[in-house]
């Protein structure tokens, strides 16, 4: 006999909830929903007085938000955060979240998470660092689908997700790659070719063999001589990229 899973929502929006509801029933049947919350404060009552296995919090709602009850949950169960807000991700995984969807809720995705849930279940432990470790570095490359919108550095036992949108280029070394935000430099392992690949072409620019950059950072363009060109990039102290001969073409049409 199939386990039957008891699960909470907690949603702010009608719709949302009822859409979530509805994809939960198709993707899994078993599933069975016994409370569905329109605020924090309310979600808390419904976990306090009901016994829950799941729980699916959006992240901005009225009263508490649902990072607030993930915190203050006193009975454990599984946390699912969905929410239209990707930024907090690293602070939903803090919580030793399972997973983190943005809405709207691609089917799936939704499968994905239910196989995590279900693996979960099937093996009631504690979620350990690892576990979380290993769902936030998966997260960057799976949310929503399309082009990374994180990408992971490793530093000892700390994973930073950072943003793509505030990396100002990528510069390939021996056996790293460096990641320049504007006030950082990141190693990682992921060779540029792998990163270009999975980034946006349209943000994200090859310019030279060594450096991928984000054209959003590019102030100028630099003409030394009658074929090199360089790439000025914004960030405190200014920096140079050069391009090469085959990219200038991209500079040169415009």
């Amino acid at each position: 006999m199939t386990a039957r899973f008891r699960a909470l929502i907690a949603e702010d929006e009608a719709h949302a909830a009822n859409a979530l509801r509805r994809q939960l029933a198709e993707a899994w049947p078993e599933l069975e929903v016994v409370a569905v919350a329109e605020d924090g404060d309310a979600a808390l009552e419904a976990l306090r007085t009901t016994s829950v296995d799941i729980a699916f919090l959006d992240i901005r709602m009225p009263g508490r938000d649902g990072l607030q009850v993930a915190a203050a949950m006193q009975r454990p169960c599984l946390v699912v955060f969905v929410t239209a807000y990707e930024q907090f991700a690293v602070d939903a995984f803090e919580r030793a979240a399972v997973d983190y969807l943005l809405k709207p809720v691609a089917p799936e995705r939704l499968r994905q998470t239910i196989a995590r849930l279900k693996d979960r279940l099937s093996a009631p432990v504690a979620p350990d660092s690892s576990t979380t470790f290993q769902t936030l570095s998966n997260w960057g490359q799976t949310a929503g689908g399309g082009p990374m919108k994180w990408v992971r550095a490793q530093q000892g036992t700390l994973l930073r997700l950072i943003p793509v949108g505030d990396i100002c280029y990528f510069q390939a070394r021996d056996k790293y790659t460096s990641v320049w935000t504007s006030t950082h430099e990141f190693l990682i392992r992921t060779p540029l070719k792998d990163l270009e690949a999975n980034l946006d072409p349209d943000v994200f620019w090859r310019v030279h063999r060594s450096y991928l950059v984000n054209a959003k950072y590019i102030t100028a363009v630099r003409a030394s001589g009658l074929s090199t060109l360089s790439a000025e990039i914004r960030r405190p102290g200014g920096v140079c990229v050069p391009i090469s001969r085959a990219q200038a073409r991209r500079f040169r049409s415009m």
